[in-house]
């Protein structure tokens, strides 16, 4: 018996997985940096335009962001990026403090020479741009990458990864932040502090300066948020 052809309802493969994650990675930045503002609302053909791509990998790389709470899925299948508010950013900020405390202070206890190197490279890599003065994307990668690896000889994996999630859902509202202010002079002593304390393995006070350090930044936002509300 010869093959029939598939019938043309049959299901559509699904999307390449390095393309749906590709599409993700370059929406999540454009969200994180601004260049579609909260509450904006993502037309499907117009993205399918700016990143070359078919509906399909362009609809799962969305979901995927909606699970991270970047975007937000509407009736009739539309899609807008997540508004902000006070009061979700107080709950991005008591959960990140937490988690990521309990995160470091795992770190601490189980990392190793190989987790010591990391970390001094993260954190000079870091410095080297504070130092210059910078604040533009290299330095948002050099910042991310020295909190994430303070956390990753946690050996949680789940906990990273939601520990990686509240850092981007953070950094979206710090953003917002230095769109109209300068940087908090602050920050680059309070990450060397972070950094030494973590290095002679001292639980407590790495925790009471990355607590004060993330609080503080929640503080200069809301002030943002109380004067001109997002949504």
């Amino acid at each position: 018996m010869k093959n029939t052809p598939a019938s043309s309802g049959a299901p559509k493969p699904p999307a390449s997985p390095s393309l749906t994650a590709s599409v993700a990675i370059q929406i999540r930045a454009a969200i994180l940096d601004g260049t579609y503002p909260p509450g904006t609302r993502l037309r499907l053909d117009e993205l399918r335009r700016a990143y070359d791509v078919s509906l399909s990998p362009l609809r799962e790389a969305l979901t995927r962001l909606a699970a991270e709470d970047l975007v937000q899925i509407t009736d009739q299948r539309g899609y807008q990026v997540t508004p902000v508010s006070a009061e979700n950013l107080r709950e991005v900020t008591v959960l990140r403090t937490q988690l990521e405390i309990t995160a470091l202070k795992e770190s601490l206890r189980r990392g190793d020479d190989a987790w010591e190197d990391a970390l001094v490279a993260a954190y000079h890599r870091l410095h080297r741009l504070e130092s210059d003065g910078q604040r533009a994307e290299g330095w948002e990668k050099a910042h991310r990458a020295f909190h994430l690896t303070l956390f990753s000889a946690c050996d949680m994996p789940l906990l990273l990864r939601f520990c990686g999630s509240l850092h981007d859902l953070s950094d979206r509202y710090r953003r917002l932040f230095l769109a109209r202010h300068a940087p908090d002079a602050n920050v680059p002593a309070e990450h060397q502090a972070i950094f030494e304390a973590a290095m002679a393995r001292d639980e407590t006070l790495a925790a009471q300066i990355l607590t004060r350090h993330l609080e503080r930044t929640g503080r200069n936002v809301m002030t943002v948020l109380a004067k001109a509300p997002a949504g």
